[in-house]
């Protein structure tokens, strides 16, 4: 199964890796991106059904991740919500799973478990 994502990351050369890592080893369709809390909220409003997975950095150009988190919330059955942050400390995992990720990851040290969470949501059944 195609995961429809959608990318909250703010520095323009992680989110270009990013995307062409997950296209290349997982099965991730891009649906966009956004650099900005209030933009990348804008966007699940605008589409509440019309994603599968958002990764969302906390760090932003504007607003936070956990902003971003907490509009994900009200998200359908079978929707995936992680967090990919330089700031996956114990404290900001346990602060972000209280905001509803599914999964913390650390951009320094797990990229190859993002790329196995993709790949293990891309087997799941349809539903």
């Amino acid at each position: 199964m195609e995961l429809r994502t959608y990318i909250v990351e703010d520095n323009a050369t992680i989110r270009d890796n990013l995307v062409a890592t997950l296209e290349e080893l997982a099965w991730v369709l891009s649906l966009g991106w956004s650099d900005t809390e209030s933009d990348a909220r804008a966007w699940l409003a605008a589409n509440d059904a019309q994603w599968d997975l958002v990764i969302v950095d906390l760090a932003l150009r504007q607003g936070n991740g956990l902003g971003v988190l907490a509009a994900c919330r009200p998200r359908g059955h079978g929707q995936k919500v992680v967090v990919l942050s330089n700031y996956a400390t114990p404290d900001m995992r346990t602060r972000c799973a209280e905001l509803g990720a599914d999964a913390v990851f650390d951009k320094s040290n797990d990229i190859e478990a993002l790329v196995d969470y993709c790949l293990a949501l891309g087997e799941r059944p349809a539903s």
